[in-house]
C-alpha cells in the first residue's frame, strides 16, 4: 500500500511523501483509505505492534525533477532534499519505507543518535 501526502506550510507546498507498508500491516486499516489518519500512521502503526526498532535513513540534495517542482511550486532543478526511510521493528522486519522530497529553502535537519 502506498499514502501519498503533500505537507503545507502556511498554505504553500514544502514536502512531497510516499510512504509504502506491506498489504497484510496495511489491509482493513487506516492505512489503506484516503485522507488524515486518526492520531497519525506511527500511533496506528504502534496499535498494531509495530514500533520502530531502528530507522535506516539516507539524504540527497539534487534539482527538483519537473514534476515534483510543479507539485511544490518550484522552478525545475531548484535544489531539493530527498530523505528515504525504512523502519524496522525489533525483529528486523520493514514495515514503513518512506521518500521525502523537501523544499531545501528554510529547512534545517537536526538528528540525535543515542548508542544502545
Amino acid at each position: 500500500m502506498v499514502r501519498r501526502r503533500t505537507m503545507l506550510l502556511d498554505g504553500r507546498p514544502v514536502e512531497l511523501t510516499d510512504s509504502w507498508y506491506p498489504a497484510e500491516i496495511a489491509d482493513g486499516t487506516a492505512l489503506a483509505a484516503m485522507g488524515k489518519i486518526k492520531g497519525g500512521a506511527v500511533t496506528l502503526l504502534a496499535n498494531l505492534g509495530y514500533s520502530v526498532h531502528e530507522a535506516r535513513e539516507d539524504i540527497v540534495f539534487r534539482g527538483a525533477t519537473a514534476d515534483e517542482a510543479a507539485e511544490l511550486g518550484l522552478p525545475v532543478e531548484t535544489p531539493v532534499i530527498v530523505l528515504s526511510r525504512t523502519c524496522l521493528n525489533a525483529e528486523g522486519v520493514a514495515f514503513e519505507a518512506s521518500l521525502m522530497v523537501m523544499v531545501a529553502e528554510g529547512r534545517h535537519l537536526r538528528y540525535r543518535l543515542i548508542a544502545g
